[in-house]
């Protein structure tokens, strides 16, 4: 019996987690031996949510492990990629593409979306944040708001979206990085007093670990963390600010006041790390305030997701498509320099850019050719490393 409710591996790529439709077109497509029909299907994005201007593509290793094996060609953008719902001339972009027998996949598509929606909904909220935060530190803090069975996929989302950590142990195996975290009130409380709780943590944790303190269990945020520097002194590295909203108080102020008393008293080495209910205009705010570090939790975890689809786009050579999309196998062109796109039908030649009239490159690339992976697939940290890149080039949020 299982305990959790929850697919695994084998589960998800024997297209368990479909939907019965798919099942069923699948029968009708074999006993009229019509199983093995050569179709190409496109995956779009409609509007992207709450009017972003743009996404960042997450998921495509998992989607790459789903589709391994099946006798397919897959060209995808590279997992990373910042893309746009439409192109230049408002042409809506593919950000994959599946060619091959329809029968040997249709039942893997509910599945498939479910790889890339979700995840790229974190990656691009992460993005956001890290867009607004600048080069201040962001840890991920959200695995307790969400099924515990997702929590590394979640947690990697958001680091390939430019957060700097993430608090679960799974989560930061997947990132291939320590675990991030300070401490919680459950530590003050169950030891009964905020200096021997501190103290206790210094004793006891390693050393390599940041000694960042939460300092408003039970008395005002200023006067805590004066306590907790003067208690712990140049070893203390930061103090966590987790202000509840039942407080009604006004957070910046209080970041405001704790910088002013902790650099007043001579402890400008200690950091501010503030959480609890961030987003993208609160980070950019309390970050004005002075705070230096958040722990973001459940605005990035439960991120809205992107609503890829799947839709047939050739069915045995032919442009077939349903209303409202466009048939025909088509590539993505994207000027690197001011990250304009443009979609073509895929066989038609380089274009320069509509907009600097620059060299333009291929956003679509193999993934899969013949059921093998044909690409190497990057590391968490590349991938991260290659969000920021991307993140430069485009304009502030606000």
């Amino acid at each position: 019996m299982r305990l959790f409710h929850y697919a695994d591996d084998t589960e998800i790529k024997q297209g368990r987690t479909t939907d019965i439709y798919f099942v069923r077109t699948k029968e009708i497509l074999k006993a009229k031996k019509m199983e093995n029909i050569h179709v190409v299907a496109e995956v779009t994005a409609g509007d992207l949510p709450n009017g972003w201007p743009w996404g960042v593509l997450c998921g495509i290793e998992e989607a790459a492990h789903l589709l391994e094996g099946c006798p397919l060609d897959v060209y995808a953008m590279p997992e990373g990629t910042i893309f746009f719902s439409d192109d230049f001339k408002g042409i809506r972009e593919p950000v994959a593409f599946v060619e091959g027998p329809y029968g040997e996949f249709c039942i893997l598509e509910t599945p498939l979306l479910g790889l890339i929606c979700q995840s790229s909904g974190v990656a691009t909220k992460a993005a956001r944040m890290r867009k607004v935060a600048g080069k201040k530190t962001l840890i991920s803090f959200g695995m307790r708001r969400m099924h515990p069975a997702i929590s590394p996929m979640l947690d990697r989302a958001a680091y390939v979206g430019g957060f700097d950590g993430v608090s679960s142990l799974m989560g930061a195996e997947v990132v291939e990085a320590g675990p991030s975290g300070t401490m919680p009130h459950a530590l003050i409380i169950a030891i009964g007093d905020q200096v021997e709780a501190w103290k206790a943590f210094d004793e006891i944790i390693p050393s390599d670990v940041p000694r960042v303190c939460i300092t408003d269990t039970y008395f005002d945020e200023k006067i805590e963390s004066i306590m907790a520097a003067d208690a712990l002194k140049d070893r203390l590295v930061g103090v966590r600010l987790d202000t509840p909203r039942s407080r009604k108080g006004d957070f910046a102020e209080i970041v405001k006041e704790v910088r002013w008393e902790l650099d007043v008293r001579g402890h400008k080495h200690v950091k501010i790390f503030v959480s609890g209910g961030l987003n993208e205009e609160s980070v950019k705010t309390l970050s004005e305030a002075g705070a230096e570090a958040f722990g973001v939790g459940t605005s990035v975890s439960n991120a809205a997701t992107v609503d890829f689809a799947l839709d047939l786009i050739e069915v045995e050579g032919k442009p077939s498509a349903k209303r409202g999309k466009l048939s025909r196998k088509k590539q993505v062109w994207r000027c690197p320099s001011c990250m304009t796109d443009l979609v073509l039908p895929f066989s038609d030649p380089e274009p320069n850019c509509p907009k600097c009239a620059g060299k333009m490159i291929t956003m679509l690339r193999p993934l899969i050719k013949s059921g093998e992976i044909a690409t190497e697939l990057p590391k968490p940290s590349e991938i991260r490393q290659f969000v920021l890149n991307q993140l430069e080039k485009m304009p502030p949020l606000f």
